[in-house]
């Protein structure tokens, strides 16, 4: 897990720049992939094949994906794909980072709009 960075020290203005700047930063969404892919090398079973010395299939590229702490789900990728579906991985990362930063900003503004509104009303009570 990341730590998280204190912005109650930045101006309101240095906030929301960054919040444009991570917008900016977002990869398209419709290049993202959640999952691991993993680099595996299998022997067949045949006795005549070069496998049963030792000398296995592969690599065979297999997506693995956690659906929830008793589901998985996982298909292997064509040799061809690896890039793209590393790319995605990588993007994918990259939103979720994105994400958790842009979150702690609009909750940094909205703690800020919150303690200005009570400023206000306490002005106005002494008025």
């Amino acid at each position: 897990m990341r730590e998280r960075e204190n912005l109650s020290k930045i101006s309101t203005l240095a906030l929301r720049r960054r919040l444009e700047g991570l917008q900016k930063l977002v990869p398209p969404l419709s290049e993202t992939l959640r999952g691991s892919l993993i680099e595996r090398y299998l022997t067949c079973g045949n006795l005549n094949c070069r496998c049963a010395s030792g000398e296995r299939h592969g690599p065979v590229w297999y997506l693995s994906v956690t659906l929830d702490h008793l589901h998985r789900t996982g298909f292997t990728v064509p040799e061809e794909k690896v890039p793209q579906v590393r790319q995605w991985i990588h993007n994918y990362h990259q939103v979720k980072d994105s994400l958790e930063k842009i979150s702690d900003i609009n909750r940094e503004l909205l703690r800020r709009e919150k303690t200005k509104a009570r400023a206000n009303t306490t002005r106005k009570r002494r008025s």
